[in-house]
């Protein structure tokens, strides 16, 4: 055989039954994976998003959902099963505690950070990430063992995690297209990390059967990609065009005065104190929440109370069901039933959110906090494991209608001169409202009556505080036009 005849056994051999089966086998493997992936993409770069860049963050904070959950499964059995109740909670409470400070220290300085330093948006991002990353390579040395190592590392995780969601908040509107509201964006944001906490609750659960440190090496992967995210988001994320300052209180908004003429520079000079003066005046005149209507510090204490909820029920019934595990259930699975039914109120409330369109937003805040209300009153009286699943699923769903009605009312009433500075400040007055709420829970006595009975009542002072006022504001309608 001639060297041509070789060549032509050997491609024929190449592209033989067995390779030719290889490959269809190959294609058959991917098919549902690009499916998927192509799918997720078109839902995500949909009406615009894709190029204003919100698709992208939208990515990122799926990412980070997914990170949040591997270190989540890492920390359950370790937290809240390998050590006695008692200690456990004395422990997660003193740390807790010393969380509060960097939270505290998140209002004042955060949010005037991020209006000071408009240009360094994505670099914060990507530090919270980085910041997750070696705490999660920390907390792998002492995971098994549980330490007291793991518990300031694992709530640095979460001051970590709660100062993204503060910058997030900040530069959704930066990347809004034309097209979507910012109700809708936030809730393709939210929906994006439900659905990838979703995935990456089978992968760390699996990580975990190779070890208690893998779904922590897990979670460092996905952070540093996270990081990576977070640089690669649009460089209108850094842009403070048309921004100012936002304050939460403020004095009645003064009316603007006619600028003066420039004076000589010999006068300038001959008065040093004119220019402070002059910037103290325009630091007074710039338009803070108060100015803009009573809706949003009203819709702000509602879901005040509807976060602390939420942490308050993250904390309590964590050790409540480990020591009073559901009627014939072990204390994992019954914490596991509320974590769900927790995920899938907030997911039920995200897309009813989505559904809505920001239509009537005080109407929502005060049925969604009057209904957590009566749904804790009801647990209280009836204390049973029904209640106990319905109570975590009404505050699911409660906290994200909340929530997205809340950025409503923000895009409605606040100018977009201030609008992601109150982003920024309300999102770190709701953060801290849920370190209040767990530190609640963990500081309670483990009965739940007694529990659900406190829930309803700091429930009952957002009630009486916020939603004779949000129904009000809604009777009067807006003086600004609604955004659809």
């Amino acid at each position: 055989m001639g060297q041509y005849g070789v060549v032509g056994a050997i491609r024929s051999a190449n592209g033989g039954p067995l390779r030719r089966g290889g490959r269809s086998v190959g294609r058959a493997l991917r098919a549902p994976v690009t499916f998927a992936a192509r799918g997720i993409r078109k839902a995500t770069n949909a009406h615009g998003a894709g190029e204003s860049g919100l698709a992208k963050l939208i990515e990122l904070h799926a990412v980070h959902s997914a990170g949040d959950m591997l270190v989540t499964i890492a920390l359950a059995s370790t937290v809240f099963f390998s050590v006695p109740t008692d200690q456990a909670r004395g422990r997660v409470a003193l740390y807790l505690a010393i969380t509060m400070a960097p939270f505290a220290l998140l209002a004042p300085v955060i949010g005037p950070l991020l209006d000071r330093l408009p240009h360094g948006r994505r670099a914060a991002m990507a530090a919270a990430m980085l910041t997750r990353v070696v705490l999660a390579l920390t907390m792998t040395g002492a995971v098994a063992t549980g330490g007291l190592e793991l518990y300031p590392a694992a709530l640095g995780v979460l001051v970590a995690s709660k100062a993204y969601g503060v910058v997030r908040s900040a530069v959704v509107p930066r990347l809004l297209p034309p097209r979507i509201s910012l109700v809708k964006a936030n809730s393709r944001v939210t929906l994006g990390g439900l659905l990838a906490t979703g995935l990456a609750a089978p992968l760390g659960a699996g990580l975990h059967q190779l070890g208690p440190a893998w779904p922590l090496y897990g979670a460092c992967v996905v952070f540093l990609l996270g990081a990576y995210l977070s640089m690669s988001l649009p460089h209108a994320v850094d842009s403070a065009k048309g921004e100012a300052r936002a304050r939460l209180t403020s004095s009645e908004h003064r009316p603007h005065r006619t600028p003066l003429p420039h004076l000589p520079r010999l006068h300038r000079t001959s008065r040093p104190g004119s220019a402070k003066r002059r910037e103290r005046r325009e630091r007074r005149a710039r338009p803070g929440l108060r100015t803009v209507g009573r809706s949003v510090l009203h819709a702000l204490q509602a879901n005040s109370a509807l976060r602390m909820l939420s942490g308050f029920l993250t904390f309590f019934l964590a050790f409540l069901l480990r020591v009073h595990p559901l009627n014939g259930l072990s204390p994992a699975f019954s914490l596991g039933m509320v974590a769900v039914a927790a995920g899938a109120g907030n997911a039920l409330g995200t897309a009813i959110g989505a559904l809505l369109r920001s239509r009537g937003p005080e109407k929502t805040i005060a049925l969604v906090l009057t209904a957590a209300l009566a749904t804790t009153v009801v647990s209280a009286a009836l204390y049973t494991a029904f209640f106990i699943v319905l109570v975590a699923a009404v505050a699911g769903i409660s906290q994200a209608l909340g929530k997205q009605s809340l950025d409503s009312l923000i895009q409605r009433d606040v100018p977009e001169a201030v609008r992601t500075s109150a982003f920024a400040r309300s999102e770190t007055l709701l953060q801290m409202s849920w370190v209040a709420g767990g530190a609640i829970g963990i500081l309670l006595p483990l009965n739940g009556v007694l529990g659900m009975a406190v829930a309803a009542a700091f429930l009952a002072l957002g009630v009486a505080t916020a939603v004779r006022g949000l129904l009000t504001a809604a009777r009067r309608g807006s003086p600004h036009p609604r955004v659809a």
